[in-house]
């Protein structure tokens, strides 16, 4: 450990390691402890996520206004992916955890100063070309609104709004990443959760005052980004990190987050690009195909928030510094670690979405302005696009093990595979099955995409799997087979979900949840599987 790692341990709080041994084990009780931070933050924001979805529901239902609002929102959240969780914080977190492994905090600080100059330059010519081409953007994402004057009015005039939203969250996002690799990640997982405070306070209190109501949702995500960004800020300063913006492009450290955020933007955006072009295609279709996907998407990325990102999250750090220490079997091992948990989760999570998609839409949604005629559309959506949770999961562990080796490259040419392959899938499925094709489609793409990251693993030898993997994936199988078996048996029909009531319906929701998590986590007891296995 060199000086500078030695004193910045020491201000961390944390003891140094007397052997490599201590040092591992330190590490790992470290992810643990803070994979369960970031999820419980994550799983914060996600609840409360529900909530604000469920509050559209009611307030704005499916129609017009509803589906404007959600392409105005996917535009800047779609550009927030690339910039602030996507592309910068994949490329940025592996050079910062470098310097900070091999340089002094002077240059640290120096390198942050120059990296915010040139976001910040970039995201400003973005954020003022957005809002002044925002009726191209209109017609550009959302085509089939140009034969309704009216809505394509609307959907300018929110975009307009909702646009700055990008440059409030992507600097939010630098202060987030740089907060992550410090080892601080409850401040940025807490992020999120002032957005949906704020929606939620808008849709509830500002949309009664408004001649029309659904504008309250864009000055809530504009609202957002503001104070998003201003809740991280002491934090840094209290690292003494605070980044004063400095305009150097030739600056090293730049020039390489740059030439790595570039494909990047690209490859871990597949998903997102993909979800983008199911909008542009649902404007097409009759009214109600975007908030369709739209709602059914949220509650997709549910477990994926919760589970997948968060572990991402976790790892992208550690997985840098192993791989510049040049350990390769840790790095396996961490990777390894970190696929067993997305099994673990995902699995009984897209079979629990399937097998209980109108019940969940039923509970969640079916009241005010989300009319019993909205049920049966959601939830097909929801279980095409849960068919696919396995391999949006994946995705986003197996790409961390390319970044964290500053590999952006073959990502990209993965993810061209998979967007293709995504097009053409919507032009099959789109005739015959509608919104439900497109979200098939995306699903389809998304185990395209992962088999192809984890075959580019195997082959270069990067990742192999740990002796056990057959064993393990059996027993996952047969468990996810008896809770399957619990839900079915309980769910009942959907004709008798719609005659309960609220409380009946979420008292029967949470019994039925409830029994077939119990009976998932027993089958796994009796299979041989014990909590002690996911300590290495």
């Amino acid at each position: 450990m060199n000086t500078f790692a030695f004193k910045e341990s020491c201000m961390a709080g944390e003891e140094v390691p007397k052997n490599e041994a201590e040092k591992a084990g330190q590490q790992e009780a470290g992810l643990i402890r803070s994979g369960l931070v970031v999820s419980a933050m994550t799983f914060l924001s996600r609840v409360l996520g529900q909530a604000r979805e469920i509050v559209f529901a009611a307030i704005f239902g499916d129609g017009p206004e509803a589906d404007a609002f959600f392409v105005a929102f996917k535009i800047p959240n779609f550009l927030r992916r690339l910039f602030a969780e996507g592309a910068f914080s994949q490329a940025f977190v592996p050079v910062l955890s470098e310097y900070r492994k091999t340089r002094t905090l002077a240059e640290v600080k120096l390198l942050l100063d120059h990296v915010l100059g040139s976001l910040g330059l970039i995201l400003l010519v973005i954020t003022v070309l957005g809002v002044a081409a925002a009726p191209l953007l209109a017609a550009l994402f959302a085509p089939g609104y140009l034969a309704s004057p009216a809505q394509f009015a609307l959907l300018v005039e929110m975009l307009r709004i909702t646009f700055p939203y990008i440059l409030l969250i992507s600097l939010t996002g630098f202060a987030g990443s740089i907060l992550n690799s410090y080892g601080r990640f409850a401040i940025p997982a807490m992020t999120p959760v002032f957005l949906n405070i704020s929606l939620i306070s808008c849709a509830l209190l500002l949309s009664p005052l408004l001649e029309v109501p659904v504008m309250a949702l864009a000055w809530g995500v504009l609202l957002a980004g503001i104070i998003q960004l201003m809740f991280q800020l002491p934090f840094l300063h209290h690292l003494q990190l605070f980044p004063r913006p400095r305009l150097n492009k030739e600056h090293e450290g730049v020039k390489r987050i740059i030439a790595l955020m570039l494909p990047v933007m690209f490859s871990v955006s597949v998903g997102q690009i993909n979800l983008l072009l199911d909008t542009v295609l649902a404007t097409t279709l009759v009214s109600g195909s975007v908030s369709w996907l739209y709602y059914s998407d949220r509650l997709m990325e549910l477990p994926l928030g919760i589970f997948a990102i968060a572990i991402a999250t976790v790892i992208l750090p550690s997985l840098s510094r192993i791989h510049a220490a040049q350990t390769p079997e840790r790095f396996v091992a961490m990777l390894a670690w970190a696929l067993r948990l997305v099994l673990l989760v995902g699995v009984p999570a897209s079979v629990a979405l399937i097998a209980l998609a109108e019940p969940l839409i039923i509970t969640l949604y079916q009241r005010g302005a989300f009319t019993l005629a909205s049920v049966s559309p959601t939830a097909m959506s929801l279980q095409a696009y849960a068919i696919g949770l396995l391999g949006f999961m994946s995705i986003k562990i197996l790409a961390t093990a390319y970044f964290a080796r500053q590999d952006t490259l073959t990502p990209v040419r993965y993810g061209v595979i998979a967007m293709v392959s995504n097009m053409v899938f919507n032009l099959l499925l789109i005739l015959p099955l509608a919104h439900v094709g497109l979200a098939l489609a995306t699903s389809l793409s998304a185990f395209i995409n992962a088999g192809l990251l984890l075959r580019g693993l195997l082959q270069k030898d990067i990742f192999h799997f740990p002796p056990g993997w057959p064993v393990f994936v059996a027993r996952i199988i047969v468990a996810n087979g008896v809770m399957l078996l619990v839900l079915m048996l309980l769910a009942g029909e959907s004709a008798q979900w719609l005659a309960w009531g609220e409380l009946e319906r979420i008292g029967k929701l949470a019994l039925v949840c409830g029994a077939g998590m119990l009976s998932y986590l027993l089958a796994l007891l009796l299979l041989g599987l014990r909590p002690a296995q996911f300590r290495h």
